[in-house]
């Protein structure tokens, strides 16, 4: 399990990544901060407009799922899930022929 941490790349992660890009004179806290305004921006994008498409990279898009019939794994009883709203991502051309 600690070796499988180790892989997880996370803010953290990509605060370091923004700070080596944006040169040696940026401190963690001004990277740090450039990311947060990104994540901001893809939020209020998504929120606003349901859709944030970011050419080389991806598409973020609100999807709605349908109400549906699950089960309870403890159980095994029958429960009926709500319909959801929730974001979807897919990538773009350019990454998905570097994955």
């Amino acid at each position: 399990m600690a070796n499988e941490e180790k892989k997880r790349f996370n803010k953290a992660s990509l605060v370091e990544v923004v700070q080596k890009n944006m040169g040696k004179d940026t401190t963690k806290a001004l990277a740090e901060k450039s990311v947060d305004a990104v994540i901001n921006g893809l939020k209020t994008g998504v929120l606003k407009n349901g859709i944030v498409q970011l050419i080389g990279f991806g598409t973020f898009r609100v999807i709605t799922r349908k109400a549906r019939m699950g089960v309870n794994p403890k159980t095994g009883e029958k429960i009926k899930i709500k319909a959801s709203k929730t974001v979807r991502f897919s990538p773009g051309k350019e990454l998905k022929e570097k994955l």
